[in-house]
Parts: structure tokens; C-alpha cells; sequence
């Protein structure tokens, strides 16, 4: 049954990488141009698989939980991995399936993301860890405090996230883009050359986020979707050889780099992309610091502010906050803020640091 860890992350791999979903480039849009729509995206990948989770556990194919609510932790982290995404230049997905394209940087800000994730967890800072996020306060879910059934939610989500996909469908869309003539024809040019739209995209991501959920508790794996976790398992296999840290998840994140590579290959879209010495140094540095912040806040942009929010768990919703106000912060420091001008002149501004950097296609 592991495999179907491997399949949905090839799956999963596939489908980001065509089209384009890094939540990065999602909550950076908001600060530098006020753009929600691949933020629309993304809420459109939690309220569909919101439906999915509260219809799975009504019928008892999964039995959601809860339990006290790490806000300290939660806070601290997720504004840290929030900072940390935009200097390693993609969130853990992104950095998964960019890596999957040749981008050398993202290869050590995933390298770095996956150590420090491990040292984190269950290394030398697993202490400290520990000791933060047992700061708790005994609720847990915003429909418990709210005192409401979760369906409430699940139907004001499904409303609201409608609206704003409509208020974005409806835009005059902007002057098409010049596109080389198709070389592939039917089922071909659709997965490898066409465009693929953020919506579209994102309703794939929440069917597959659906059917994480029972192909994981099948094999006693009691989660959806993550991607820190997995990463921490894999340094703690290498270095400890424990066998039984190769779980579901684990095969996730193996498939989502596996899928991602078979798409850039197929869409003439791979290619070993070495970065400047500045761009090395940031990849480095936000990996280490995605690992810290996922530890301390529970989650990466996937567990937390894709598959908590979705279970309406306030520990996802809080850090969903505290990611984007951690992107504004680094995105006023190194992209709009008066050091801007400083790091163009430091080779911020290099061919190499746009293709690591790149923001998702609007």
C-alpha cells in the first residue's frame, strides 16, 4: 500500500510542476502587486478538499481529531518559514518540484530543508522544539470555539472562495501571449505544451489532496498530505538506517521530485541551472530556516495552510496568517524595500536569480 504514496506524489509532482504551483510566488503577489489570484488558487485547493476530509470522516472512512493549540510555536515558525520561502525561492513543494526542473539552488535549499528539518525534530534542537510548542492553549479547531458544526464553515469557505473565482473568471483577460506553434497534438499537447490555468490546476491539487487522506490511514499513516515530516524521515533513514521511518509520507515526497522531473523532461522544460554565489547562499540559508520554521510551526505551506486549514484547525489557519506576513516581511526586505536597488547591484538582478526566483504565471 506504500505505493500509492509514490503514485499520488508523482501525481501531485506532475501537476505542479505543469502548472506552476508554488504558494511563494502566491503570497509574494499579494505584496508586490496586490494580485489574489493564484492566492484564489490555492483556496480553491482547500475548500474543495475541506468537502472531501468532512465527507470522508462522516463516513467513517477517516476519524478526524484535534488536539491543544500550539500558538507560540505556531506563530514564531510560521512566520519564519514564511521569511524563508522567498529567500530559498520556493516553498517545500515548490523547492520539490523545482528541483525536479534542474534548478541546482532549489537541490540545496530542499538539501538544507530536509537536514535542519530532522535536527529539528528529532535532533540537537528537538529540545527547544519541543519546550515551544508546548505552549498551548486547549482549543484547537475554529468551529469548537466558534461552538458551530464544521459543514457551517465548509459551506461559508466553498461560498466565499466561489466568489472570488468568479470575480477572477469574469476579468477581461489580457492580450494573449505569443506561443510557438504546437508540436504535439491531443492528449499530448494538453499535459506537456499547453498553458495550464491556476484554477484548473488547483482543482486537480484538491482531488488528490482528497485522496491522500484514505490511501494514507490505510497503511496506518493517520494524515493527508505533508511534506516536513517526510523530508525529516528521509535524513533520519540515511544517517540511522531505520527502516521504519519510510512511510506513506515519505514515498509522497520521493514521487512529487519524481513526477515533477518526468514533466519538465517531457515539456522540454529540465535543464541543470547552476546559481550565482548570492543565490546559493539565500537557497542555503532559507532552507535551513523552512526546516526550523515547519518544525516550530507544525507545517509547511502544505500541512499546515493546505491541509490544517482545511480541517479547519486553528494551528492551519493561524500559520496561514503568519506565513503571509512573514513573505511581506522578506519581500520588503530583498524585493520592494530600499535594499532592492543594493542586491540588483550584488547580482540579484542575474539571469541565474530570475529562473531560481521566478514568480508563478498570472
Amino acid at each position: 500500500m506504500l505505493v500509492t504514496g509514490l503514485l499520488i506524489g508523482i501525481a501531485l509532482g506532475f501537476v505542479m510542476q505543469r502548472g506552476r504551483f508554488c504558494v511563494t510566488g502566491a503570497f509574494r503577489d499579494l505584496w508586490v502587486t496586490g494580485n489574489t489570484r493564484w492566492l484564489t488558487a490555492f483556496l480553491i485547493v482547500i475548500a474543495v478538499q475541506s468537502v472531501g476530509v468532512f465527507t470522508l470522516d462522516a463516513l467513517g472512512v477517516i476519524s478526524l481529531s484535534s488536539s491543544p493549540f500550539p500558538w507560540l510555536s505556531t506563530i514564531g515558525g510560521a512566520f519564519i518559514f514564511g521569511f524563508a520561502i522567498v529567500l530559498a525561492g520556493g516553498c517545500a513543494t515548490g523547492t520539490y518540484y523545482r528541483a525536479g526542473e534542474g534548478l541546482v539552488g532549489s537541490w540545496l535549499a530542499l538539501i538544507f530543508y530536509a537536514l535542519f528539518s530532522a535536527v529539528s525534530k528529532t535532533g540537537a534542537l528537538a529540545p527547544a522544539v519541543t519546550a515551544i510548542r508546548g505552549v498551548t492553549v486547549e482549543a484547537s479547531t475554529v468551529h469548537g470555539v466558534l461552538g458551530v458544526s464544521p459543514w457551517l464553515l465548509v459551506a461559508a469557505l466553498a461560498v466565499a472562495v466561489a466568489a472570488l473565482a468568479r470575480h477572477h473568471l469574469r476579468r477581461r483577460p489580457a492580450a494573449p501571449m505569443a506561443t510557438l506553434p504546437a508540436r504535439k497534438r491531443g492528449i499530448a499537447h494538453l499535459l506537456f505544451e499547453k498553458q495550464w490555468g491556476a484554477f484548473s490546476t488547483a482543482l486537480v491539487i484538491g482531488v488528490l489532496a482528497i485522496l491522500a487522506w484514505p490511501l494514507s490511514w490505510a497503511t496506518g499513516r493517520e494524515a493527508g498530505l505533508g511534506i516536513t515530516g517526510p523530508s525529516s524521515n528521509i535524513v533520519n533513514y540515511l544517517v540511522a538506517g531505520d527502516a521504519e521511518v519510510i512511510d506513506w509520507g515519505v514515498y509522497l515526497v520521493i514521487g512529487i521530485l519524481l513526477g515533477a522531473f518526468i514533466a519538465a523532461k517531457a515539456s522540454g522544460e529540465f535543464r541543470v541551472r547552476i546559481p550565482d554565489a548570492l543565490t546559493t547562499v539565500r537557497s542555503i540559508g532559507g532552507g535551513a530556516l523552512m526546516g526550523i520554521g515547519a518544525s516550530l510551526a507544525g507545517g509547511c505551506t502544505i500541512g499546515n495552510a493546505m491541509v490544517n486549514t482545511a480541517t479547519f484547525q486553528l494551528q492551519g489557519w493561524v500559520a496561514f496568517g503568519f506565513m503571509i506576513v512573514g513573505v511581506g516581511a522578506a519581500t520588503r526586505l530583498f524585493i520592494t524595500g530600499p535594499s532592492k536597488a543594493r542586491l540588483a547591484a550584488a547580482g540579484q538582478g542575474s539571469a541565474s536569480t530570475a529562473s531560481e526566483h521566478e514568480s508563478m504565471r498570472s
